[in-house]
Parts: structure tokens; sequence; C-alpha cells
């Protein structure tokens, strides 16, 4: 069987048709919608942690789960998984170290908890250089990739700046008004997926990870974004009248899960289901009790 990088292409034809997408030649319109329709169709999501499910960083295991299973991931998977595709469709791509930081501000210690793409050699006229910022793991944040230049952008209801901070830590920033995430930085050097596994063991198994303590799920359109964590569903960039809405009925949340988030977990075993919401349950509580930092 032939093999594209490292999706063979049975799985890269699938990758593809998840998309709603045909193959065709690198270009910066097709990067766009590759870019597009991933965040729009393979949702960003960490319910696999509280299902009590034990998922790897390796790449072509989340394009398989991607392909067969309609499963999403975070920025490990969602990313790596992306960055084997369009490896198999031609595109110069480059992984680097990322940290997503906290609202305070930079933190060299949260570098290793990001993984960020970058896609070289697409000029266009309004970036004749060609090198694309690309992320499909930040949950609400990028809906298309953005020009590897320092400047400012406006994604539906997100305001979007890359700059080159002076201050050491890493060497590229993106700062997002209006997402959860406010703040990232990456290093230019090349990174590999494996360098990624001890942070990515820590994010999934520490009482003290976001990702452990609260489940959340996560879909980009052109308008804004759906986001789920805990019990809590929100939808960012609609009618400012509307508001959180708490699904308090394990009916009601499995269903916004299919519903809204192209979740429907199928052939997952009943017990794998009632620790999911159990644990979605507790977490909820927890987070509601200290204040929903």
């Amino acid at each position: 069987m032939t093999r594209h990088g490292g999706l063979d292409d049975d799985l890269r034809d699938g990758y593809l048709r998840r998309l709603g997408v045909e193959a065709e030649p690198p270009s910066v319109d097709a990067l766009h919608r590759l870019h597009r329709r991933h965040v729009e169709r393979v949702p960003y999501e960490t319910l696999w942690i509280q299902a009590g499910l034990h998922w790897d960083v390796d790449a072509l295991a989340a394009a398989r789960r991607i392909v067969h299973e309609a499963r999403g991931g975070y920025c490990f998977h969602l990313n790596g998984a992306l960055a084997e595709l369009l490896t198999a469709l031609g595109y110069r791509v480059t992984r680097h170290v990322g940290g997503v930081h906290e609202p305070a501000g930079p933190n060299p210690d949260a570098f290793g908890n990001h993984l960020v793409l970058t896609v070289a050699g697409l000029p266009s006229e309004q970036n004749p250089g060609g090198d694309w910022y690309v992320d499909t793991g930040l949950g609400d944040a990028l809906h298309a990739p953005l020009p590897l230049v320092t400047g400012s952008w406006r994604q539906g209801p997100y305001g979007l700046e890359l700059s080159w901070p002076a201050d050491g830590v890493g060497d590229r920033r993106l700062t997002v008004d209006g997402s959860v995430v406010s703040r990232m930085s990456w290093f230019d050097a090349p990174a590999q997926q494996e360098d990624f596994a001890a942070r990515h063991g820590w994010l999934t198994t520490s009482a003290d990870s976001g990702f452990v303590r609260v489940g959340t799920a996560q879909r980009r359109d052109a308008t804004g974004a759906d986001v789920l964590r805990g019990v809590v569903l929100t939808r960012v960039g609609g009618d400012p009248a509307d508001r959180p809405r708490e699904l308090t009925g394990r009916r009601e949340w499995f269903e916004a899960l299919g519903d809204v988030f192209g979740l429907r977990f199928p052939g997952a075993p009943g017990a794998v289901l009632d620790r999911l919401w159990e644990r979605t349950v507790e977490g909820h509580r927890a987070w509601d009790a200290a204040g929903r930092p």
C-alpha cells in the first residue's frame, strides 16, 4: 500500500473525507480550506481523560481516531495528526515546542504544553515570505492560518496578534482577545512528536492538571465557537442575549456532545460512558465550588 508521509493512502483519503475536501496540490487557498474544515469538523476535546482512556501522543494513532472513530483530542493529537496529513499532501511542515501561558503573563515553565505548526513555501501577496502559523489545537482560538509576520487580525469575535517578544520567553507570541487562551509562545527550533510525551503524561494524569479536573469540548467556526466546560455549554460570538446553559441531565449532555461537537462514541462500552458522565459531574462540582477559575 502506498504511503504519503506517515499516512497510507487509505488513511489519507479517509482523513480528507472526514474534512469534506478533495486532495489538491499545496497552495495558500488549500491550506486555509484544510485548516478551516479541521477546526469546524474535528473537535478539540479532553473527554477521553474523564472516561479513563489512555491516549499517547502518537500522531498516526490520533489520525486513525479522527478518521475511524470521529474523535478529536487536544493540541498534541490535532496538530500532530494534521502535520501528518499536510506532509502527505506535499506541504513543508515543522513542529515547534509552545507554551500556553496563564493570564498573569509569559511563563518559561509552560513550554512543552502546546504543539505548534508552521508551514513554509507558500508566498502570497499579503505574505510574500510564504511562512504560515497553523494551529488547530488551541480550542476556540484560530479559524484559519495566520501569516508568520508581526501584525493583528480578526477572526470572528476574536482579535489575534502575532509578535516577536523581547522578554526571552519564546521566539514568537500569539495574543488572543476573547479566548480562554490569552497568550501562547513558541520556539522557532524544530521539534519532534515524541518531545511532548513527558508533558502529555503530566497533563493527563496529574490532579493539578486542568484537563484532569474539568473536561472540555470546543468547536470553532467562522462566526465564533461552541465551548463545553464540565456541564456548561457556551456560545462565543452568538447573540449577546444567549447565556451559558448548564446541561445537568445526562441525556441532554450527551445529546449536546453529538449535535454540537459530533461526539457520539459509537461502540463505546456502557461502563466507559458511565465513568465519563460521573467524572464530568464530579469535576464540574469541584470547579463550581472553586469559583470556576
